[in-house]
């Protein structure tokens, strides 16, 4: 929270848009008796930085399935959203695989809407098994989860705030057009958003 903050003071003082974007890979627990989903500290914190003009991506979580390595189908959960990804204005993003998503469609582990209170998330996927990352002193290794995702779609809002200027300080706008160039892949909404992000076609539909 207090670095959602800093990125506030800091556009504040610059008066201009130094940090245009923030990825939040994190997945924050949620008293559910002190808070309503969505207006949790922590979601409260994005959706104002969101309303101050900087993008917010946030990784949906990795609680879609809480069973054994076998099952006989049981043990996928729904309504399984983590914090920040509750936030109303943030991206939330869900994962699928990383070569075949029209196949495999959403990752088994990638948390599902809709929200505790009933509104519709994720809000896009993107490739979340087997990226290639960097691990503390270990080099790289083959990762899995929802803020692999979260990172390649916070990389194409980065690249059409780099091509597209005018649309800095535009967070609603760019969650637009992500959202609406995204590939269905036939799934549940509830699984799979809008789709898969397309970064090509996002970046000509302007």
């Amino acid at each position: 929270m207090t670095a959602l903050q800093a990125i506030r003071y800091i556009n504040e003082q610059a008066g201009r848009f130094v940090i245009a974007g923030a990825n939040i890979s994190l997945s924050v627990p949620h008293d559910v008796a002190s808070h309503s989903t969505g207006w949790t500290p922590v979601c409260i914190e994005c959706d104002r930085l969101v309303r101050s003009g900087v993008v917010v991506l946030a990784a949906a979580g990795n609680s879609g399935y809480a069973g054994a390595v076998r099952t006989l189908g049981k043990d996928y959960r729904g309504a399984s959203i983590s914090d920040p990804g509750n936030a109303e204005a943030v991206i939330t993003v869900g994962s699928t695989h990383r070569s075949n998503p029209h196949r495999h469609g959403v990752s088994y582990f990638s948390s599902r809407g809709p929200t505790g209170d009933g509104r519709p998330k994720p809000d896009l996927l993107a490739p979340g098994e087997d990226i290639d990352g960097p691990v503390p002193d270990q080099g790289v290794a083959a990762l899995h989860g929802t803020s692999q995702a979260a990172a390649h779609v916070s990389g194409a809002a980065a690249m059409l705030l780099a091509r597209n200027r005018e649309l800095i300080g535009r967070p609603e706008r760019i969650k637009q057009i992500l959202c609406a160039t995204a590939t269905d892949l036939g799934r549940e909404r509830f699984y799979q958003g809008y789709g898969l992000v397309d970064v090509l076609r996002a970046m000509q539909s302007i």
